[in-house]
């Protein structure tokens, strides 16, 4: 079981969910994109992060997301912002049909969301960066959107191999990386000092952040 999220969260709730471009609602809060595939551990991180059990629909299944889920969180101090879990990519038990049809929704959304500030790429500290994550990270980078990189399940790698595991998948990305686990919420607060940093720069400041 996770432990509780850092006091800054007031509140956090669902905002909408949109299989389509032009259902994305309008928003003027600043915007984090987390993205990966589909058995990193999404749904657990932004769960942890937000503190709010149930609010993000954990699956035994991998795959379930199958639009942009949009969360609203107000952060003490700091105000409001929006977190939206994109569908996940790589393996998940849907049609390629399908898998397909988000790849427009997510380009678009990417490319074209005035709001969005950053976006965190998630990746599983045990097998390092896949071909998969390696092709988001430089697509973003030739988008001039910011990434982040979290390594998670942090806890099922030996204490001793988890900064060197860390550390090379920020190498191998050239972005930098922080470790996490949604077990007991290590990492957690440093990865929300570097979410909420980003939030704070202007929406027209796209480019990325230094590589770790």
């Amino acid at each position: 079981m996770s432990t509780p999220a850092p006091t800054r969260i007031r509140e956090a709730a669902f905002l909408a969910g949109a299989a389509r471009a032009d259902q994305l609602p309008a928003d003027d809060a600043p915007e984090l994109a987390f993205a990966g595939r589909s058995n990193v551990g999404k749904s657990s991180l932004l769960q942890s992060l937000v503190g709010r059990r149930g609010l993000v629909r954990i699956s035994s299944t991998p795959g379930r997301t199958r639009q942009i889920n949009l969360f609203s969180v107000d952060v003490v101090d700091t105000g409001r912002l929006v977190l939206a879990d994109l569908p996940g990519y790589g393996f998940a038990r849907v049609s390629k049909a399908e898998r397909r049809s988000w790849g427009p929704l997510v380009e678009q959304y990417l490319e074209s969301r005035g709001t969005l500030r950053a976006v965190v790429v998630i990746v599983d500290a045990r097998r390092g960066p896949e071909p998969d994550d390696e092709q988001l990270v430089e697509y973003l980078r030739s988008i001039e959107r910011r990434a982040l990189v979290v390594a998670t399940k942090i806890d099922k790698l030996p204490k001793n191999r988890v900064k060197p595991a860390v550390q090379a998948i920020a190498a191998g990305l050239g972005v930098r990386a922080y470790g996490f686990t949604a077990v007991t919420g290590a990492g957690r607060d440093d990865l929300w000092t570097a979410l909420l940093r980003s939030c704070a720069r202007s929406a027209n400041d796209r480019g990325p952040p230094p590589s770790a």
